[in-house]
């Protein structure tokens, strides 16, 4: 079967992919597109196994998921108290895929991975009870003088103390 190329996006008769991988490029793994959905996700278990204040995933349907390079370089952490595996790149530990028990049909991928377009855009927040006070959240970011590509939120300044307020 042949496949072009259009935009990042293999295309055949069958369907539609869009590749990604990890950082070392060991493993790579395909999705059909578009994706299932996508989301934002706070937890602390996404934040830990992330080492980021949160993780952005893309689902997928497994027939629409597939390992295309690397399988055997692929180990899974299994939390059996929350029925969840996660999995890893043996080599330079990126986070691969995210699987819930309860939701065994579906492949959840950190968007991350692909560097092209799947299809769906993170409207949804999970865990956001979990949001923590540090995470950025939309503040005005300035430049920072003498540090060109740093941005930050500048300094906080004190509200002062209005005449009227102090009678």
């Amino acid at each position: 079967m042949k496949t072009v190329r259009k935009g990042g996006v293999a295309q055949n008769a069958v369907a539609a992919w869009v590749t990604g991988s990890c950082l070392c490029g060991d493993v790579e793994l395909e999705i059909g597109f578009p994706a299932r959905w996508a989301w934002h996700d706070h937890s602390a278990a996404s934040r830990h196994a992330h080492g980021a204040a949160y993780a952005t995933y893309v689902g997928s349907w497994r027939s629409r998921f597939r390992i295309t390079k690397g399988g055997a370089k692929i180990t899974r952490f299994e939390d059996k108290a929350t029925r969840t595996v996660r999995s890893f790149c043996k080599r330079c530990g990126t986070p691969l895929m995210y699987e819930r028990g309860h939701s065994p049909q579906m492949v959840n991928v950190p968007r991350a991975l692909f560097a092209n377009r799947t299809g769906r855009e993170p409207l949804y927040h999970i865990g956001i009870q979990e949001l923590q006070e540090w995470t950025y959240t939309g503040e005005k970011l300035v430049p920072l003088k003498g540090f060109p590509g740093v941005v930050w939120t500048g300094p906080k300044r004190k509200k002062r103390l209005d005449l009227a307020d102090m009678l």
